[in-house]
């Protein structure tokens, strides 16, 4: 019996050496491509960024003459008005190595300002609805969720907010159109935000 179960533990101990042994390997592959990659980075030369997707901001769109009084609101519309005037990309998802490779090491602060602008815009959208639904103005926050997804926002609130706006309607198409945008997304979000809605409104 000692035998058998010292047999069984020396196995055991042989299995999980082996197996970290692999891992550690498989660390030491992956660490050192990526250091491959950010040393190929950091030599691509500046490139155009007039290919980026630059989001506009449809002021007159939205719902900025709601609820005029409100500091919230106030605050809100103030960041948004400032955003317009800011060159925006969604880049969410992307590796600041991703970015240097694609436009160069030169471009990696204009390019993370761009991003920092998506970041504060999809967040204030969110923040602007949240309050407009508070005070009972559901289809004016659902105009700025609706602008929130269309520039690929990754705000799990957005989508399931909007979500419980298309089912008060009965709107099961504009449902499969939030799940299909959904799905199109960058992010470690991207799966649990489908799931989700495919759970709730099957």
């Amino acid at each position: 019996m000692n035998f058998f179960f010292l047999a069984s533990f020396i196995i055991f101990i042989l299995l999980l050496s082996r197996i970290l042994k692999r891992q550690e390997q498989k660390r030491i592959s992956n660490e050192q491509g990526f250091w491959d990659r950010e040393q190929q980075a950091n030599s691509v030369r500046r490139k155009s960024l007039d290919t980026l997707e630059y989001i506009q901001i449809p002021l007159d769109k939205l719902p900025v003459a709601i609820l005029p009084d409100n500091a919230d609101v106030a605050e809100c519309r103030e960041l948004i008005q400032t955003l317009s005037s800011q060159k925006i990309v969604n880049l969410t998802g992307y590796t600041n190595t991703d970015l240097k490779l694609e436009y160069g090491t030169a471009n990696i602060t204009a390019l993370s300002e761009y991003d920092q602008n998506y970041t504060l815009l999809v967040r204030t959208l969110q923040q602007w609805a949240d309050i407009l639904m508070d005070a009972g103005y559901v289809y004016e926050a659902g105009v700025l969720m609706e602008f929130a997804v269309s520039t690929g926002t990754d705000i799990s609130k957005t989508y399931y907010k909007l979500a419980e706006i298309y089912s008060s309607r009965g709107d099961s198409f504009q449902i499969q159109q939030l799940l299909e945008s959904a799905g199109k997304l960058r992010t470690a979000n991207r799966n649990t935000i489908v799931r989700t809605l495919q759970e709730a409104y099957r």
